[in-house]
């Protein structure tokens, strides 16, 4: 194991697939030690009930060049966050990433439904989810990210401040567990900047994670192919995208100047240099904000 992360400790909660997987392999790629948590396993499945699991991320954080753990672990329960903590204090004896990309959500929005016909049970399970989670793992994990100075804390969310502001987000149950991470990162970085560390939330931007592959009915290898479907599809980045904006904001000793802002993989990558799979930069979300809801064309020319 080498890098620039090698001897930092990692906690990706939420790493079964998508960005949360994304992130775990590029920290690992950077010679993190990354404990990777989630409730599908090999033994069992989520509600999500997809195939994707945690021993899965844990070993391709390993053969990225890291060391891959994976711990079983439903955030909601409160004595299950304290218990991994207290393991990887025993383990470690610090944590230097914190990762918060619990969600799981999918399965619990309806498209456009007023706030008095969506199904309310689905819609209060999706702000648990997606917000209660972030609160439980923050609060037993930051005394430990705290030990040393210049932890990070990174809220994966979906769209930016300024998007989000002024953008209708799906419905509202939706709309407020998003903006719930934005101020959360916000919060947090009010929090943890005097005491020497660092909060921020990022946002993937149109994500190619496993189950929007499967939806468009093709692989990460010909994704251009869903473009004849949904033009727009174009400006899409990898999950590798929004791993490498983390693994390049863990690795900035003047990460801090950061601290408590919306941040976006396309932003960053402008900032830091890196590039998606494909050696392009896609800037999802001006893209967005200019063609996309614009009403214009697809053109990525000068967004990717």
């Amino acid at each position: 194991m080498s890098g620039p992360l090698e001897g930092k400790v990692a906690l990706v909660a939420g790493a079964t697939r998508s960005a949360g997987r994304g992130i775990a392999v590029e920290l690992g790629a950077a010679g993190a030690t990354v404990y990777a948590t989630g409730r599908s396993t090999r033994a069992r499945r989520s509600e999500y009930d997809r195939p994707e699991t945690i021993e899965d991320t844990a070993d391709l954080v390993t053969a990225a060049g890291g060391h891959g753990i994976a711990v079983p672990a439903d955030h909601l329960e409160s004595s299950a966050v304290r218990d991994l903590v207290a393991r990887i204090a025993d383990e470690q004896g610090r944590l230097d990433v914190l990762v918060n990309d619990i969600w799981g959500g999918e399965k619990l929005f309806e498209w456009d439904a007023p706030v008095w016909e969506h199904d309310l049970d689905n819609g209060l399970r999706l702000l648990r989810l997606g917000v209660e989670t972030h609160l439980v793992t923050s609060h037993f994990a930051l005394p430990l990210l705290l030990r040393h100075p210049g932890g990070l804390v990174v809220e994966v969310t979906d769209g930016t401040a300024e998007y989000n502001r002024d953008t209708y987000r799906m419905n509202l149950f939706y709309d407020l567990a998003k903006a719930s991470v934005l101020r959360m990162a916000f919060a947090l970085g009010h929090e943890l900047g005097p005491r020497g560390a660092t909060a921020v939330a990022l946002t993937p931007g149109w994500l190619r994670s496993e189950h929007m592959l499967d939806l468009f009915g093709v692989r990460e290898d010909n994704w251009r192919d869903a473009t004849a479907r949904e033009p727009h599809f174009a400006i899409s980045e990898s999950p590798c995208f929004t791993g490498r904006a983390v693994a390049a904001l863990a690795t900035d000793p003047d990460v801090a100047r950061f601290n408590g802002r919306s941040l976006s993989s396309g932003g960053l990558a402008r900032v830091y240099g890196f590039t998606d799979l494909d050696g392009s930069r896609p800037d999802a979300w001006r893209y967005l904000a200019e063609v996309q809801d614009a009403g214009k064309p697809a053109d990525v020319t000068g967004y990717r």
